[in-house]
């Protein structure tokens, strides 16, 4: 191999790469990554990569390289190019840990008491101020829900809410859904009854990150809304029950939704689990449980375990039951609260829930644009 040295530079150039002296000690950076990220690889007013790698004739390689001011420049071997890249650029990468990410906050996990601390905002204030969306976006992303008040009795104020974290997210039920009591019924929510605590949409492959609902009437007798937040119960059921918290975040069962002209399957983990191994949410839902179809022999020990945590999720210690108000928006995480109601007397008055979803993803793009500047703002 060879090795070229610049003792006054302290750089080292090796067959693959080069050794630059940070203020962590002596990092090693490849050469097609020093290549492809170069400042000028990018362009500034896309804000993408320009720079092709697929396109280079060999194997990038230094010629010369060495550390100026706070920037450690590169002459190209067989290319008339030259690289400025800032050790501070080198020393964030140099570990190769994940790039930080501000919308990677510690979730908050909460109980059946916690419905009179829920973060509350108006919906003239989140429209009118950006650093009120900025604080609204936060509390989703670390405690997951939050009501917004004084919603317009229309339907373009639902709409006016959502856009301001994202776009809208269509699922099989359509851009929206109205849940009221239907004649012919072709969802639970769309009757009187009661409904269990589930996450939406769990037949879809990619089921909508953040729900809306927004009540638009509420005069019946019944129907108290119940909430509970699936991080703080899976966080409990991982410490008494090891050995069922990992049959459930690791083993995908089927869910369906099905009707004349939809015939919707997925396969889920019920305990969802982020890249540090933390749970990040839930996919759970008795009403749309496919007939699981995995072994009978590993049933013996999964569905005791499915039970055991069907019933811990649903204990008092977990769930908020309140009254969502006509003119009230709740805005949740559908992978992390579970959600359901009591039954209610359709005959009493009127219930009006008009509902939609946006992908948590974006919302999280939406948070980081407003809490950063970015690699490309000046």
């Amino acid at each position: 191999m060879s090795v070229m040295r610049s003792m006054a530079q302290s750089v080292t150039l090796r067959e693959k790469g080069i050794e630059v002296p940070l203020p962590q000690g002596q990092c090693y950076f490849n050469y097609y990554w020093l290549r492809d990220n170069c400042p000028s690889s990018f362009n500034p007013e896309t804000r993408e990569r320009s720079f092709d790698i697929f396109h280079l004739d060999a194997a990038p390689r230094a010629r010369v390289a060495r550390i100026e001011g706070d920037t450690l420049t590169i002459e190209w071997a067989g290319e008339d190019h030259q690289t400025r890249m800032p050790l501070s650029v080198l020393a964030a990468y140099a570990d190769g840990k994940r790039r930080p990410d501000p919308a990677d906050l510690p979730r908050r996990p909460w109980y059946g008491d916690h419905y009179p601390d829920v973060a509350r905002f108006t919906q003239s204030e989140l429209l009118s101020d950006t650093a009120k969306v900025r604080e609204w976006l936060e509390v989703l992303i670390v405690e997951g829900v939050s009501v917004v008040t004084g919603m317009p009795n229309s339907d373009a104020a639902l709409t006016q809410l959502a856009q301001l974290m994202g776009h809208i997210r269509p699922t099989f039920f359509g851009t929206y859904f109205d849940v009221k009591t239907h004649i012919n019924p072709t969802n639970s929510a769309y009757t009187a009854a009661s409904l269990e605590l589930h996450t939406d949409t769990p037949a879809e492959e990619h089921a909508p990150g953040m729900q809306l609902l927004h009540m638009r009437a509420n005069t019946v007798e019944g129907g108290r809304n119940l909430f509970g937040d699936g991080i703080a119960a899976a966080n409990d059921f991982r410490d008494l029950d090891p050995d069922g918290f990992r049959l459930l975040s690791e083993i995908a069962v089927p869910f369906f939704c099905e009707h004349d002209t939809y015939d919707m399957r997925s396969y889920q983990r019920v305990i969802e689990l982020d890249q540090r191994g933390e749970v990040s949410g839930l996919t759970i839902s008795q009403h749309m449980l496919d007939m699981i179809d995995i072994p009978q022999t590993l049933l013996d020990d999964y569905y005791p375990a499915f039970c055991r945590f069907g019933r811990l999720l649903q204990d008092d210690k977990y769930i908020m039951r309140f009254t969502l108000r006509a003119g009230e928006c709740i805005v949740f995480d559908n992978h992390r609260v579970v959600h359901g109601r009591a039954a209610y007397s359709a005959t009493s008055g009127d219930r009006y829930l008009r509902g939609c979803y946006t992908d948590r993803a974006e919302m999280r793009s939406t948070y980081r644009a407003l809490v950063t500047e970015g690699r490309f703002k000046a």
